[in-house]
C-alpha cells in the first residue's frame, strides 16, 4: 500500500498499488488537484485517520531527528498513517523522508531526488555558539535564536 502526500496529487502520481491518504491532504488541495483526490477516492483509495499513538510516535521521532519544526500536522499524520499501515510513503518532502526513514517506513519520491542519508539535526545558538541536541524556541543559556545545523 502507498500513502499519498499532497505532492502526489499535484504531480499526478499514478500507481497500480493500493493507495491511501488522510483527510487533511484533501483539505490542502484546490481545483483540479482536489478533483483528482475525489476521483481516486471514488476509485477505491482508502482514507485513513491514524491513531494518536502512531502520531505521538512520529512526533517523538521528528524530535529525535531534529525535523519537528519542519513538519506540519498533515506531514506528521501522513507519516503516522504509513507507519501504522506498514505502507510506503509517497512524498517529495525531505523532512518527511528523514523522519520516515528513522522509523523504518519505506519512502518513494515523485519529482525530486530522495534524501541521500538520514540526519539527526543539532541546534546552534546564534549568540553564545552552544550546540544542543534538542530543539528549543530560544537558547536556554543566553536567550538567542537557534538555527538547525547538519552534525556532519
Amino acid at each position: 500500500m502507498q500513502i499519498l502526500d499532497t505532492s502526489a496529487f499535484i504531480h499526478e502520481y499514478t500507481t497500480d498499488e493500493q493507495t491511501a491518504s488522510i483527510p487533511m491532504v484533501q483539505e490542502e488541495l484546490e481545483g483540479e488537484h482536489a478533483f483528482r483526490f475525489d476521483a481516486m477516492e471514488g476509485a477505491g483509495m482508502h482514507i485513513h485517520v491514524p491513531a494518536e499513538g502512531a502520531v505521538d510516535t512520529v512526533r517523538r521521532a521528528a524530535t529525535e531527528t531534529g525535523d519537528a519544526g519542519e513538519l506540519s500536522d498533515t506531514d506528521v499524520r501522513l507519516i503516522a498513517a504509513a507507519f501504522e499501515l506498514d505502507a510506503t510513503l509517497v512524498t517529495d518532502d525531505y523532512a518527511m523522508q528523514n523522519v520516515a526513514e528513522h522509523l523504518d517506513v519505506a519512502v518513494e519520491v515523485i519529482a525530486q531526488d530522495g534524501i541521500s542519508e538520514q540526519r539527526e539535526w543539532r541546534f546552534q545558538c546564534a549568540g553564545c555558539g552552544r550546540v544542543f541536541d534538542d530543539e528549543h524556541d530560544r537558547c536556554p543559556i543566553c536567550g538567542s535564536d537557534l538555527s538547525r545545523k547538519n552534525p556532519a
